[in-house]
């Protein structure tokens, strides 16, 4: 029996699973498995509910637009508290805010009382707790490791239960909103949120940042951050990739009511099976990356990986199949959490940790930050040019921005090297 134990626990440190050897990792892992189901329960009952009440593609452009737009605003602030605050306690505070919101939603659905009105005012206030709360979880997750090595395991196996929860919610989704409407979903949401907040609670943390320095004036301090990320290349670079297939390509799944209803003649099943199809893949990604051994290459998924999700939107923008457009998304599924996770290893990885909370604030603002202008501008091209097209279009700028990041690779792999050396990570 301990022998079998101690190949257990050798296979532990040195296998798909060694962060799970960090007892507050292993927390952190159970609690977002169960939250993230129930948030990805509600993303997609939000957008059916809108589609039900409007029946216009715009305003589930614009819907998108008011709820993102607050990550924008205010994320390269919460990047430098994130720089200064103890992140333990910041989260729960930001955990507890999501929750209130999903159960004051669930509240006005399930008494007939919900408005357009109120979903606008309801999804910007939650924006504006995830502009905090994100760059704060991303950097967080360094903490929970102790040896940097395991960073991208821990990265990937984080990506990993996002994506298997973008697999099981919008399926369990499509059947409530089917059977029972969409109240039961921002309810089951809402009550998710507990897993994660005693998780937390049960963690044994001494500190928040890693590194204490001198701190300076918040504008000062965010201006460092930028000149960092913007004189270090391979962030500059990357972060760049990632904004513009986040503007172009991501809000694809603002207008998966659209393709579900009236290009597959489905309906909210058909919608929970699509955006189940992309949870797949990118679970399937997640694994991939998290089953390697080291960081070495790692920055060699991305342009390949943003290219791969660019092609599979192209061709789904053309598909009158289900079949056809399922095996799409899983595709482009798979290419969007390989880029997205491999981005935020290169980053977590290259930046100084004093730094890291910035760092991470640009990586949301690339990555979330530009959603809301991408759901916006997606909302009105397909109103006047169509959903097929305007997806289309979107698939092609993908795979013209990872042509450009691919033919600067050379360079940035030297810088990478040369970073990860000095930080005595290869």
């Amino acid at each position: 029996m301990k022998e079998k134990l101690l190949s257990i626990q050798l296979e532990l440190k040195s296998g798909m699973f060694r962060s799970f050897t960090y007892r507050n990792y292993r927390l952190f892992f159970g609690g977002q498995c169960i939250s993230l189901i129930g948030t990805w329960i509600q993303t997609l009952a939000m957008s059916w509910l809108v589609y039900r009440l409007t029946n216009s593609a715009f305003l589930l452009g614009f819907v998108g637009f008011t709820n993102e737009l607050p990550v924008f605003l205010f994320t390269p602030l919460a990047g430098v508290l994130a720089d200064r605050w103890e992140r333990h306690r910041a989260l729960l505070a930001t955990q507890s805010l999501a929750m209130l919101q999903a159960l004051i939603l669930a509240g006005l659905v399930l008494t007939g009382r919900i408005q357009t009105w109120q979903i606008i005012c309801l999804g910007m206030f939650l924006g504006c707790v995830n502009a905090f709360d994100m760059p704060i979880r991303q950097s967080f997750v360094a903490d929970l490791v102790e040896k940097k090595e395991d960073l991208g395991n821990a990265i990937a196996l984080n990506s990993s239960i996002c994506n298997a929860a973008r697999l099981v919610g919008p399926s369990i989704a499509g059947i409530l909103v089917s059977l029972v409407g969409e109240g039961l979903c921002f309810l089951v949401n809402g009550i998710s949120y507990f897993a994660v907040i005693m998780a937390l609670l049960a963690m044994k943390v001494t500190s928040g940042p890693l590194e204490r320095r001198q701190q300076n004036g918040v504008w000062q301090e965010l201006k460092e951050g930028f000149s960092y990320a913007y004189n270090l290349i391979p962030i500059r670079c990357t972060l760049l990739l990632l904004a513009l297939v986040s503007l172009i390509g991501m809000p694809y799944t603002v207008l998966m009511p659209v393709f579900a209803r009236d290009i597959l003649g489905g309906g909210p099943h058909t919608l929970g099976f699509l955006m189940g199809a992309t949870g797949l893949g990118a679970l399937i990604g997640a694994v991939y990356l998290a089953s390697r051994k080291g960081l070495q290459g790692i920055i060699n998924n991305i342009p390949l990986a943003a290219a791969i999700f660019g092609a599979g939107l192209v061709i789904f923008s053309r598909s009158r199949s289900v079949t056809l457009s399922l095996a799409c998304l899983l595709v482009s599924g798979f290419g969007m959490i390989v880029q997205m996770a491999s981005s935020n290893t290169v980053l977590q990885t290259v930046a100084d940790g004093n730094k890291r909370g910035r760092v991470m604030s640009f990586y949301v603002l690339s990555f979330r930050g530009m959603a809301p202008f991408g759901s916006f501008m997606a909302g009105a091209l397909a109103a006047r040019i169509g959903a097929v097209n305007t997806l289309m279009f979107g698939g092609l700028a993908c795979l013209f921005g990872a042509s450009l990041y691919a033919s600067r690779l050379r360079s940035l792999r030297s810088v990478i090297l040369k970073e990860y050396s000095d930080k005595g990570l290869c």
